[in-house]
């Protein structure tokens, strides 16, 4: 992400962004472990992201374009990754939820 979009730097100004530095897997990790924790909460998404929609909307004050420039980056390296293609289905499906992610994210934004 910080290599596509650069400006998402600017919120983490204290990094090593030098790729595969520690900062970074550290924060891929947190990333993970919250797409995680909605995964197993799907039927509550607004309880179990309440915490981290009030830090990013509150506290770090995150420019809410960069949960869908996150999307786009994870969507990406994700089909990147794989031996073989994303079938249609499998794209739409890893779109919903990503969506459903960002959007409880942004709620706290209003």
């Amino acid at each position: 992400m910080f290599a596509a979009h650069p400006s998402t730097k600017t919120y983490f100004p204290h990094f090593d962004l030098s790729p595969g530095s520690a900062d970074i897997k550290a924060q891929g990790e947190k990333v993970a472990a919250a797409l995680t924790m909605a995964v197993n909460n799907l039927d509550n998404l607004d309880g179990a992201l309440s915490q981290l929609s009030d830090l990013h909307a509150q506290k770090l004050r995150v420019d809410p374009v960069n949960f869908g420039l996150l999307n786009h980056c994870i969507a990406t390296s994700i089909a990147a990754n794989l031996s073989e293609p994303l079938e249609p289905a499998v794209i739409l499906s890893l779109d919903q939820f990503l969506d459903s992610v960002a959007k409880v994210l942004l709620s706290r934004y209003r």
